[in-house]
């Protein structure tokens, strides 16, 4: 069995983060460990007054109680780090569990529609740059991606601006950049990635939903994170995260108005465990 750690924050309530990463992760098939960064009650949107505990001095006495007993990854996927101290910590977490056969999985986040999420700033988004500079493969929205390579936002780019978009955060050390939330002029929404190593793009797309879920972008990576330890087609996982968030989304819509507050995964992860069985090499 494959076996990843995650390591992020826990919402307790609202679908994402590892509230997302742990039941999806599990539901393909893969051992998934878990190192919190933070608890939280309640995700940061659209919820008021929700509590908030740091869990930053945990993390590295985790890792070394690990390290004592020689825990193995086939995989480490980081996701919200709430720090610039954090990110030091999971670089050096890096630095001491990647095996030659380990893959890291970096979601970048940032931001999005444009802005920083709360507490996050420029020096920040340098900080995570390095870190995704460590990465196999790095996963950032278009919000992201401005704030990594430091250039104006826009909600909309052509295809070659996209390709072009993806060579240059490959330049920053890691081997495969995916950019989500793309979408050019039609009534499709995806993902498009470029492999630095072979020089090959690859996209996949899915029918555009107008409506916006919470933890999509979690959903995404933690999928993406797990169909790339089951297989090395880049292009099957890619299908494989993207229309498994289209599914969720699907799922949802019929039940929005009580799942306001988060895509409604859990209806489609047995789908997800039937997929994620024809994956494996």
């Amino acid at each position: 069995m494959k076996r990843i750690v995650t390591i992020q924050d826990i919402s307790c309530f609202g679908k994402c983060s590892l509230t997302v990463a742990l039941p999806v992760i599990s539901a393909m098939g893969i051992e998934t460990a878990i190192i919190p960064t933070a608890v939280l009650s309640t995700h940061t949107g659209g919820f008021k007054d929700f509590t908030f505990r740091d869990l930053t001095s945990d993390i590295t006495p985790i890792a070394n109680h690990w390290k004592s007993f020689e825990l193995k990854f086939n995989g480490i996927y980081t996701g919200y780090l709430g720090s610039k101290e954090q990110i030091n910590i999971v670089s050096d977490f890096f630095d001491s569990f990647k095996e030659s056969d380990t893959k890291i999985i970096v979601d970048p986040v940032l931001g999005d529609n444009g802005r920083f999420y709360t507490g996050f700033d420029t020096d920040y988004a340098i900080e995570m740059k390095k870190l995704a500079g460590k990465a196999d493969i790095i996963v950032p929205n278009l919000t992201e991606t401005a704030f990594l390579l430091n250039i104006p936002y826009k909600e909309s780019y052509t295809e070659k601006e996209v390709e072009a978009l993806l060579v240059r955060l490959c330049e920053l050390g890691c081997s495969t950049a995916v950019i989500t939330g793309i979408r050019y002029q039609n009534k499709l929404q995806g993902a498009v990635a470029y492999d630095s190593k072979s020089g090959r793009f690859y996209s996949s797309f899915a029918k555009h939903i107008d409506r916006s879920f919470h933890g999509t972008g979690d959903i995404f990576s933690s999928v993406l994170s797990g169909a790339s330890m089951l297989t090395d087609d880049f292009q099957e996982a890619l299908d494989t995260a993207v229309q498994f968030v289209y599914k969720c989304m699907e799922a949802t819509l019929p039940i929005m108005d009580e799942h306001y507050y988060g895509a409604a995964f859990e209806l489609c992860l047995g789908e997800l465990n039937s997929t994620a069985k024809k994956l494996q090499v």
